[in-house]
């Protein structure tokens, strides 16, 4: 069996970490130099110890994740996983500017919601097209537990794009607890490369596409040695919205969409949390459902420590991973 494919992409997770791990001190050398320090909203008084950590975390692992997804990429500039990569920093772009914005005015409101949304969606057209037309991705799209792809048409773009949109919001909102949306995101990651896997081994889908998942994981293990609790550096909107981003891309251009808000439930969780509290509390004038939104937050004025909540989540994540896993096995092999 031809496992040449399955080498590239572990080599990428391997080199990847390794220099997210030597590029980790640079980035904390500089963001301190430059007092690139968090600003913490002033209603989310349990995190006041930790204004001042240094933000811009989020090149730890974007630029080892590119730089491996590149290497290891069968030599093509323009392959899937390049084009994820370059999804990826898109959305960091993005979220720089935000960060930048908040630092230089010290406060925690940088780009305004409407600019946020205008860059996302205007990125999340471009990539749409160019996957609504690229061989091997294309309109179709399979759903979970069936086995055969469905073809959406013209309205696989409007679909894509609020995948775009949700997925990079909801990562963003769940970026609210040290290690909480990097530990969710490898083991969101980790159940798209096995879906990933058991497509090349039927020989659909690039292999770049599991280079660069691997690549991420990669960068992002080496992040969180220092984005634990306590956090040594946040990955900051930087991270975050370049984060999502490239899970968005993972989950379309896999053509498994529908696997999202079952892998990634704990990013769903934190946006419909909040929605939930802003509906609620306009609806009843001021009461509120959670103690605090997205989520996370409710559970630690419950008492629960960032510990053990990004252990629920990570856990939480893995577990439907594994209902992900399953759903294609049974797609592919039962019904197919």
């Amino acid at each position: 069996m031809e496992i040449a494919w399955l080498i590239r992409a572990l080599l990428a997770l391997v080199v990847s970490f390794s220099a997210a791990l030597l590029l980790s001190p640079l980035v904390l050398s500089v963001a301190r130099k430059l007092k690139a320090g968090q600003p913490i909203l002033s209603y989310v008084e349990q995190h006041a110890a930790k204004a001042g950590t240094p933000t811009f975390g989020g090149f730890i692992f974007l630029l080892p994740t590119l730089c491996a997804t590149l290497v290891f990429g069968e030599g093509r500039l323009l392959s899937v996983g390049a084009i994820a990569s370059f999804v990826m920093l898109s959305y960091a772009v993005l979220g720089f500017l935000d960060d930048f914005i908040k630092i230089k005015t010290k406060d925690n409101l940088g780009l305004r919601p409407y600019q946020k949304i205008i860059g996302q969606a205007a990125i999340a057209l471009i990539v749409v097209f160019y996957a609504y037309r690229a061989e091997g991705i294309g309109s179709a799209v399979y759903f979970p537990f069936y086995g055969k792809s469905v073809d959406f048409g013209v309205w696989y773009v409007p679909f894509a794009c609020f995948i775009f949109l949700a997925l990079s919001n909801c990562v963003n909102l769940t970026d609210g607890l040290d290690g909480l949306a990097s530990g969710c995101s490898v083991a969101y990651l980790f159940s798209f490369a096995l879906v990933i896997s058991l497509f090349l081994l039927k020989g659909e889908l690039s292999t770049t596409l599991l280079t660069f998942c691997c690549a991420l994981i990669g960068g992002l293990l080496a992040f969180l040695l220092f984005n634990t609790n306590k956090a040594s550096i946040f990955m900051g909107d930087t991270g975050s919205l370049g984060l999502g981003g490239a899970l968005a891309a993972v989950a379309l251009f896999s053509k498994e969409p529908f696997l999202v808000p079952i892998v990634g439930i704990m990013f769903v969780i934190s946006g419909i949390s909040i929605i939930i509290q802003v509906l609620y509390f306009k609806l009843t004038h001021g009461k509120r459902v959670f103690l605090m939104s997205p989520y996370h937050h409710h559970l630690e004025k419950k008492g629960l420590g960032e510990a053990k909540i990004c252990a629920i989540y990570t856990i939480v994540t893995l577990v439907m991973g594994v209902i992900a896993v399953i759903s294609v096995l049974v797609g592919q092999y039962v019904w197919s």
